[in-house]
C-alpha cells in the first residue's frame, strides 16, 4: 500500500496549500481551506477495449497540418445548436452550469429524449424511478436514452464499455468520485480527477461529454476554476423563478462563437424552445398608454424588440426617487441630466420608475432612445405612436448616437410589422432597401419635435 498523503485545499478557488491556514491568499476568502486525503495507488483509469500503442507526436509546419472541418451532431434542439455553434463535437466536454431548480437536468434530460444518437444518462443525484416519472412528462416514448444511477467512475466505464453509447450525460459532476483519490465526492481533489479520466475518456473515444455542475452562491460554478479551463465549452443557464423565461447562453466555446443565446420557456410538459423572443418580450395591449416604448436591442448576436415602461411622477419627499429594473441605475440617472441639462425638462424634483419587461436585464446602450421617449412619454402623459420603434445611443451633449449592427435591428423591426424606427442621422447603411419608414435624428431636441410636436 503506497503512503498516504494529506494535502490542504481552497473549496473556493482550488488553491493547494502544504498545512491549513485561516485565509485562502488566493482568492482572499476565509475558513474555505479544508483537509483532502490523497492515496497515491496505482490509477486505472479509462482504457478503451483495443489499445494500439500510438506513436509519439512530432512537430509540424502549420502549412503541414491538414483543415479538416469537424462534423457536428444534431442535438435537434435549435436553441442548445445555435448556443454551442451548430451542434455537439466529438470528443467535446460541455459543462451547464445555473441555480438549483433552474431546469439543468430537464433540458439535458429533454435533449437526451430526443437525441437521434444513443444516449447514456447518469445520474449521481435522482434514482431512476425519479427520472421516469421526469421522462413521462416530457417525452413518453425515446428507444436512444439509457439511464444509469451511479457515483463511481469505474462502474461508469464499466457501463459505458458494455453499452457503446454515442454521448455521455453525467449529472452531476459534483457527485461523482473515483477509487484513486480517498476524498469525499465533490471536493476539489475529486473533481479534478473526475473531470480528468472523462476527458480521456472523451478524447480516446471521440465521444462528446455533457457534464451538469452546481454553482456556489456567488453564481460561480462549484469547483476549482480550473473545471472551466479544461473542459471545451462552458454554458450558464440563467433565469428567473418568478418568470417562465431561461435564457442559455455560452461563457467559453472552443468550437464556436460566445456571443449566441438560447431562450426557453419553461412548462409543464418542460422547456419550450422560444424561436421568436420578442414576441413574448412585448405586451399584447391594444390601448395607447402613455411611459411606453419599444427598443430594437442585441442580445449576442441575436435581435430583440423589447418594451421599455418609464413612470414619471411628482416627488412626495424632499429627495426624488429613482429606480430601474433590467437597466443600469447609474445610466438612467445620466440620460435625465441630459434631458435637463440640453432638453430643457424639469425632473430634478420628480420620482422616476424604469423597467424592462419580460425579466431580462440589458447592458445595451441602443436602448436609450427608448428610454428617454418612454420618460418623456410619461413626464407629458402623451402616448407614442405603437408603431414605432428606436434603436440609438444618447451621448452626455444630447446628441444621438449610432449603434453596431444597426440594419439587424431595423430588419427585426420591420419583420415584427413596425412602420417606422427612429435611428441616428450618422448611421451607414447598405445599399439594401427596407420597406420600414427610417427616421434620421442628430439630437434628443429632434426625437422630442418628432414625438410630442
Amino acid at each position: 500500500m503506497a503512503k498516504t498523503k494529506t494535502t490542504f485545499f481552497c473549496q473556493n478557488c482550488g488553491a493547494q496549500y502544504s498545512k491549513w491556514q485561516g485565509k485562502c491568499t488566493s482568492c482572499g476568502e476565509w475558513n474555505t481551506i479544508a483537509e483532502e486525503v490523497i492515496q497515491k495507488a496505482e490509477k486505472v483509469t479509462w482504457k478503451p477495449a483495443s489499445a494500439i500503442a500510438k506513436r509519439a507526436a512530432r512537430p509540424l509546419r502549420i502549412s503541414e497540418i491538414s483543415n479538416v472541418s469537424e462534423a457536428r451532431m444534431n442535438t435537434k434542439n435549435n436553441e442548445l445548436n445555435r448556443v454551442l455553434g451548430g451542434g455537439l463535437v466529438p470528443g467535446s466536454l460541455t459543462l451547464l452550469g445555473g441555480e438549483p431548480g433552474i431546469g439543468k437536468s430537464t433540458l439535458m434530460l429533454q435533449v437526451a429524449l430526443q437525441l437521434p444518437y444513443k444516449t447514456l444518462y447518469v445520474s449521481g443525484e435522482e434514482s431512476a424511478q425519479q427520472i421516469k416519472m421526469r421522462a413521462e412528462r416530457i417525452q413518453p416514448v425515446s428507444e436512444n436514452c439509457y439511464i444509469l444511477t451511479e457515483t463511481k467512475t469505474q462502474n461508469i466505464f464499466r457501463n459505458i464499455e458494455e453499452t457503446e453509447p454515442d454521448i455521455v450525460v453525467i449529472d452531476s459532476i459534483q457527485t461523482l468520485h473515483t477509487d484513486h483519490i480517498e476524498s469525499s465526492a465533490g471536493s476539489i481533489s475529486q473533481i479534478r480527477e473526475t473531470t480528468t479520466e472523462l476527458i480521456k475518456f472523451a478524447k480516446e473515444t471521440a465521444t462528446p461529454v455533457i457534464l451538469i455542475g452546481h454553482i456556489t452562491k456567488d453564481g460561480n460554478i462549484a469547483g476549482p476554476k480550473i473545471l472551466e479551463h479544461m473542459v471545451d465549452t462552458v454554458l450558464q443557464f440563467e433565469g428567473d423563478r418568478n418568470h417562465v423565461y431561461r435564457i442559455l447562453r455560452a461563457q467559453k466555446n472552443r468550437f464556436g462563437s460566445t456571443n449566441e443565446l438560447g431562450i426557453y420557456e419553461m412548462q409543464g410538459s418542460g422547456l419550450r424552445e422560444v424561436s421568436n423572443p420578442s414576441e413574448i418580450l412585448i405586451s399584447k395591449n391594444q390601448e395607447d398608454l402613455s411611459g411606453t416604448a419599444i427598443s430594437a436591442t442585441l442580445e449576442g448576436m441575436r435581435p430583440l424588440m423589447i418594451e421599455i415602461q418609464a413612470l414619471v411622477s411628482s416627488a412626495v419627499y424632499g429627495t426624488p426617487q429613482r429606480s430601474a429594473t433590467g437597466y443600469n441605475s447609474k445610466r438612467l440617472n445620466m440620460l435625465l441630466a441630459v434631458l435637463e441639462k440640453r432638453a430643457g425638462f424639469k425632473l430634478g424634483a420628480k420620482d422616476v420608475f424604469l423597467n424592462v419587461t419580460g425579466g431580462i436585464s440589458v447592458d445595451d446602450p441602443a436602448i436609450d432612445l427608448a428610454v428617454v421617449a418612454a420618460v418623456l412619454s410619461s413626464n407629458i402623459d402623451v402616448a407614442i405612436d405603437k408603431s414605432l420603434c428606436f434603436a440609438a445611443e444618447v451621448g452626455l451633449a444630447g446628441e444621438v448616437r449610432p449603434v453596431t449592427r444597426v440594419e439587424q435591428r431595423i430588419l427585426e423591426a420591420e419583420k415584427l410589422g413596425f412602420g417606422s424606427i427612429i435611428v441616428s442621422k450618422h448611421c451607414k447603411f447598405p445599399k439594401q432597401k427596407f420597406t420600414i419608414n427610417i427616421i434620421k435624428v442628430a439630437k434628443v431636441h429632434d426625437v422630442v419635435r418628432h414625438l410630442f410636436g
